[in-house]
């Protein structure tokens, strides 16, 4: 297989941008040269592709994927004396964006195989103050949103999704994003879908929660200067839009390949006999993984992650510290023991390259690299 001296990044987006620089460029100047560089037509564009690319009726851009959560929370009315479910493992804006409203975090562990939110879990963690639940795509795979769905339409809660891992991702033939009351998407740069710098999105079938956010995004002000919510600034750029308007027709081919990379991994370590002593991940029938993060798990993960930038080869860690031990919700009562699959994950995961431009040789040197540590 590949050879030691092979570089293997995490990522490359130098690559990608290579491909579509000229058609960057373009975009990029046409909204220098209009001058109109906050919300304006470009990101109305935007929407309406996006929203026809998700096959949702409402996509409202936002200023980064954080704020997407945080304005959905408050479109909703949530506040202090209010819970909200999340798994307790997830990206922090998950947990944070709920404490930033007043509210309170419940935290419930996750699926041991796909490590999304464990719906019995949920079912057991709703109390009488319970408002919202946020099922959380991780990596980009799709929770396990029916059971949800139904506990929280039963008892008259909402449903946010936290999709900002996995825009392109489907459950049982239906996309992210369209799946729950308010769904929320992430383009941070690094995203499969990622834009020069922050931006966000937020998307819902429900035209009231739409127009709220709407509100909600400049301030609550309608027309300008007459202020109806307490809203705040969640603008999206023209700039940041103009990027992503080149950047959304290639999507799909960029999943395909990163589903591709992923199928690829699985051939290399089967034929590398070590998928007994390396847990790949999983795509449950009925779903379509997009890869957003490809994470295997392994039991001396701090062992095999220098091994690996040995043989350069760039990893991650997503992520290190579930949010029941993190300080800032030390506040919150957690028993120690009761989240061990989210607890064993933080120890476990390791994200190794899976960007669409990988190559064969480059994926041939990762698993040989980890063939050789697991002797």
């Amino acid at each position: 297989m590949g050879g030691l001296s092979l570089k293997v990044p995490l990522l490359d987006l130098q690559h990608q941008y290579a491909s579509i620089r000229e058609d960057v460029l373009s975009a990029v100047t046409r909204v220098c040269d209009s001058q109109q560089f906050i919300m304006g037509p470009e990101v109305e564009r935007l929407e309406a592709e996006l929203a026809a690319a998700l096959g949702v009726r409402h996509a409202v851009a936002v200023s980064s994927g954080t704020d997407a959560i945080l304005v959905a929370l408050m479109a909703l009315g949530i506040g202090p004396g209010d819970e909200v479910i999340t798994p307790t493992f997830s990206f922090f804006a998950t947990a944070g964006s709920v404490v930033r409203v007043g509210a309170r975090p419940v935290f419930v562990d996750v699926d041991p195989l796909t490590l999304n939110i464990d719906p019995a879990r949920v079912i057991n963690a709703i109390t009488p103050r319970t408002r919202v639940i946020i099922p959380v795509h991780l990596y980009g795979l799709c929770a396990d949103m029916d059971p949800i769905n139904q506990v929280a339409a039963a008892r008259g809660i909402h449903v946010i999704e936290d999709a900002a891992q996995a825009i392109g991702a489907t459950y049982r033939g239906r996309p992210a994003g369209t799946l729950s009351d308010i769904a929320c998407f992430s383009f941070f740069p690094t995203k499969n879908l990622g834009a020069f710098g922050d931006a966000g999105l937020v998307t819902t079938e429900d035209e009231v929660l739409a127009s709220k956010v709407r509100l909600l995004r400049n301030h609550g002000a309608q027309p300008k200067y007459y202020h109806h919510l307490i809203g705040g600034n969640f603008r999206l750029d023209a700039l940041q839009a103009a990027v992503l308007r080149v950047k959304l027709p290639h999507l799909a081919s960029w999943n395909e390949r990163r589903r591709a990379n992923a199928g690829l991994y699985g051939d290399l370590f089967e034929r590398a006999d070590v998928t007994s002593r390396l847990h790949l991940p999983s795509e449950p029938q009925g779903m379509t993984h997009v890869y957003h993060q490809y994470v295997v798990r392994v039991p001396d993960r701090d062992g095999l992650k220098a091994h690996l930038a040995s043989r350069g080869v760039g990893t991650e860690i997503y992520y290190p510290v579930p949010f029941h031990r993190q300080a800032c919700f030390g506040h919150l009562v957690c028993a120690a023991d009761t989240f061990p699959h989210a607890d064993a994950a933080a120890a476990e995961v390791l994200a190794l390259p899976i960007f669409p431009e990988l190559t064969r040789a480059q994926q041939e040197h990762v698993v040989s690299s980890i063939a050789e540590w697991l002797g």
